[in-house]
């Protein structure tokens, strides 16, 4: 490989930092790739794994109220999921600058990124703020009209928003220890929020040890708890923990350039995961054509989907500052040997997750109280949508590398080809010509093609941003 001006091997670099203090190389420039990507990605793949053990035993606990309970959950995903799609997607836009920053020896830009992120955070709090309040009678009532349905629905969001300052602040602090590679860190706040969560999930719905039995409204009560908790904990490891940047109300102030390099991965990142929930609500208006029952199966493999894609995820949050760092380092062996083997992992989890699918689908739905009719529909639904997870992996892995090497606006590309000129185009066709149990087949259509375009963009950006490194 050529050695460019750039890199540094050695651990201790004589550059200075900010006050001309001689600052120590970044682990992400000179780790063996396998140590440093299962370093990084270790405490994610953790923390994502408990996090999806809450969202499964959340809907557990709420199926117990009824099957309208659950329903009411499912649709309410597309909004939860938009706003974890804007805190996120601001996020990857904050992580993918302030590594490339720290690999350039920026650390005045890194520090501006950080301070600019938690603005950005409180803004973003404030807009799903005002929709909880008022806009949430008004989106449940555009699915349903079953009154039982609305009720609960309303009462979970209303709380799920006006008190979502903790997972946008949560995933800021995150996403600043994640950038330096402290992502040890991470795990003890997401793996102590969702802990707390589960713990108070029953406790608030059923109203055990003398609190008040909330129903649904103790779910989402129980949500924003482990949140909050968590952004304390983000808060309090940053300033402790991670002097690679430095938060300072003083410097917390917009700047323009900032801002603008922030989102120019950030929106691109935004568009695509809040496209999920365009294509969640979608899905959902084609299954209540159906049932109510047919939405609530769709929700349930939602919440045990993420048992598999949760820690592919994690593996991505450790990958994306690895491959943003020595990009900025211009070492291209390093983002290709993070590259491979970050897709051989992805692999094996969507092989874990087909074989379990096809083989205990009811098994898994009874967990959720499910009905007869309920697993006759989700039995079927689960193993037809595995088969997308064949080559769910390698989009998964190629999209945040699209993100890390700057290039977010491929990783959009990619989702709107797959999730709305593919997927909902086609299950409206099957709901309508072959009835529901050929919806399901949607999914693995939607990721053939997303594979085949992944696939097409990946080499354009090889040429011309890797090959020349």
């Amino acid at each position: 490989m050529r050695k460019e001006n750039h890199q540094n091997t050695t651990p201790l670099s004589r550059k200075s930092g900010t006050g001309g203090v001689p600052v120590r190389e970044n682990k992400m420039g000179f780790m063996p790739v396998p140590k440093l990507l299962f370093t990084m990605s270790l405490p994610m793949i953790i923390s994502m794994l408990v996090q999806a053990l809450y969202n499964i035993v959340d809907s557990i606990f709420v199926s117990q109220i009824n099957e309208n309970a659950l329903t009411a959950v499912s649709l309410a995903f597309p909004v939860q999921n938009l706003m974890i799609a804007v805190a996120s997607g601001t996020g990857v836009g904050v992580n993918a600058l302030l590594s490339r920053s720290l690999g350039e020896k920026n650390y005045d830009q890194a520090n501006k990124a950080a301070n600019n992120s938690v603005i950005l955070a409180g803004l973003s709090f404030l807009v799903f703020c005002l929709f909880g309040i008022f806009g949430s009678h008004a989106f449940f009532s555009l699915q349903t009209s079953d009154p039982q349905i609305l009720e609960y629905g309303v009462q979970y969001m209303s709380i799920i928003c006006t008190f979502s300052f903790g997972v946008f602040m949560q995933v800021t602090m995150e996403r600043l220890l994640q950038s330096t590679g402290r992502t040890i860190f991470n795990m003890i706040t997401q793996g102590t929020g969702a802990i707390l969560n589960i713990i108070f999930d029953p406790i608030l719905i059923f109203g055990y040890f003398g609190f008040p039995k909330m129903g649904v409204a103790g779910a989402a009560a129980a949500t924003v708890f482990g949140q909050v908790v968590a952004m304390i904990l983000g808060i309090i490891f940053n300033f402790k923990y991670n002097p690679e940047i430095q938060l300072s109300p003083k410097q917390m102030r917009l700047e323009s350039k900032t801002v603008k390099s922030i989102y120019a991965v950030g929106i691109p990142s935004i568009l695509m995961m809040s496209i999920g929930s365009v294509m969640t609500f979608g899905m959902n208006k084609i299954l209540l054509m159906f049932s109510s029952t047919a939405a609530a199966v769709f929700g349930v493999y939602f919440k045990l989907q993420s048992f598999f894609f949760m820690p592919v995820f994690g593996l991505n949050n450790g990958m994306v500052p690895i491959v943003a760092f020595n990009y900025g380092a211009r070492k291209r062996e390093r983002i290709m040997h993070t590259i491979r083997l970050s897709f051989i992992f992805a692999f094996a989890m969507m092989i874990l997750g087909f074989i379990i699918f096809h083989i205990m689908p009811g098994t898994l739905l009874r967990f959720f109280n499910a009905s007869d009719d309920m697993i006759a529909i989700g039995s079927k639904a689960l193993r037809t949508i595995s088969w997308s997870y064949l080559f769910a992996g390698f989009c998964i892995i190629m999209g945040s590398v699209f993100q890390a090497l700057g290039n977010g606006i491929y990783s959009l590309i990619v989702s709107v080809g797959r999730q709305l000129v593919v997927l909902l185009p086609a299950a409206w066709i099957l709901a309508r010509v072959f009835g529901l149990d050929a919806v399901w087949w949607s999914f693995p259509i939607a990721e053939l093609a997303s594979i085949t375009l992944s696939l097409l963009l990946f080499k354009r950006i090889y040429d011309r941003k890797l090959k020349s490194l």
